[in-house]
């Protein structure tokens, strides 16, 4: 059996697409707002599984890999990142950015300095070792990426990044997605 792209539905896919029939839910849930929130995670649970096992096998978690990404974003910029400040650059945001700081300066992946002029504030930057663990991850997180979400066409990607961008900011109206509907 394929469905309308000739994709064979992998093992274990709900036959009706809906999240009701994957945790075999015997009643409607309360509302659609429900609904989409319980969708959103479960997505998300789903999606994060193959990058869990790319991250530990390194000995690293989604959120220090995160951190890594934007100390080196920083860097790359010229301006080097207040360790207060990442937490509010981050994808998840976790309660606790010092100790997966002080985790990755363990391991020699980033370096703390003190700012000459404000002994308060603290910058983190990213050591050569640290570069080098990004660069041999950058492939092969593009590629699960890609894997992920390959069976999805370039329109219904940018209609689920749309969807998702209004989820978080209410009252937001980012453009419409090329050939999608426009109506509620």
């Amino acid at each position: 059996m394929t469905d309308e792209r000739g994709n064979t539905p992998r093992p274990g896919a709900a036959g009706h697409g809906s999240l009701r029939d994957e945790v075999n839910k015997q009643s409607a849930f309360e509302s659609p707002h429900q609904e989409a929130f319980l969708n959103v995670a479960r997505t998300r649970s789903h999606l994060e599984r193959d990058f869990y096992a790319l991250f530990k096998a390194r000995g690293l978690t989604e959120a220090s890999y995160n951190v890594l990404r934007i100390v080196r974003g920083h860097e790359d910029r010229g301006s080097p990142i207040r360790s207060s400040a990442i937490r509010d650059e981050m994808v998840v945001r976790v309660p606790d950015v010092t100790r997966l700081v002080d985790r990755l300066e363990s391991r020699g992946l980033v370096d703390r300095r003190r700012c000459p002029a404000d002994k308060r504030v603290v910058f983190v930057q990213i050591t050569a070792r640290g570069r080098e663990l990004l660069d041999r991850l950058q492939d092969a997180v593009g590629r699960t990426h890609i894997a992920q979400l390959e069976h999805m066409t370039r329109g219904e990607l940018s209609e689920l990044n749309r969807l998702l961008y209004l989820a978080r900011n209410p009252g937001a109206r980012p453009p419409q997605a090329p050939g999608s509907e426009t109506g509620r």
